[in-house]
């Protein structure tokens, strides 16, 4: 992580069978990461995915300090997987995205653009 920054982000993104989208979604939140202003992290939440998600998310995980992974026990569904991620995050921004890449993690950016112009709450 980086010292000395300010500010700090949590990314939470439920995960539910996404392993074809994952490399390319691990890629794309790296980018993202490098262009924030502040130290930030991604918490994946594996919400009971019964493909190799978790296998490879593991991999990930293991290789990037900036990188969590909770494992849920079952599929629980999309809400809890994100209230499991917002509970675990440590960030005073909390950014909530779905994996499947229908929304592009750039927009983050915007977001963000907006929390610091003072909105509590951002929604996309």
């Amino acid at each position: 992580m980086r010292a000395n920054v300010s500010l700090r982000y949590s990314l939470v993104l439920p995960i539910y069978n996404e392993e074809q989208v994952l490399p390319r979604l691990i890629e794309r939140i790296r980018l993202l990461i490098h262009q924030l202003d502040g130290e930030t992290e991604a918490i994946f939440v594996d919400d009971g995915s019964r493909d190799g998600s978790v296998t490879y998310l593991r991999r990930v995980v293991a290789a990037e300090p900036r990188f969590r992974l909770i494992e849920l026990s079952r599929n629980f569904g999309h809400q809890i997987a994100i209230t499991a991620g917002m509970d675990a995050a440590q960030g005073d921004a909390v950014i909530v995205m779905d994996a499947d890449l229908q929304d592009p993690p750039e927009v983050v950016l915007d977001l963000v653009a907006k929390w610091k112009e003072g909105f509590e709450i951002v929604y996309a």
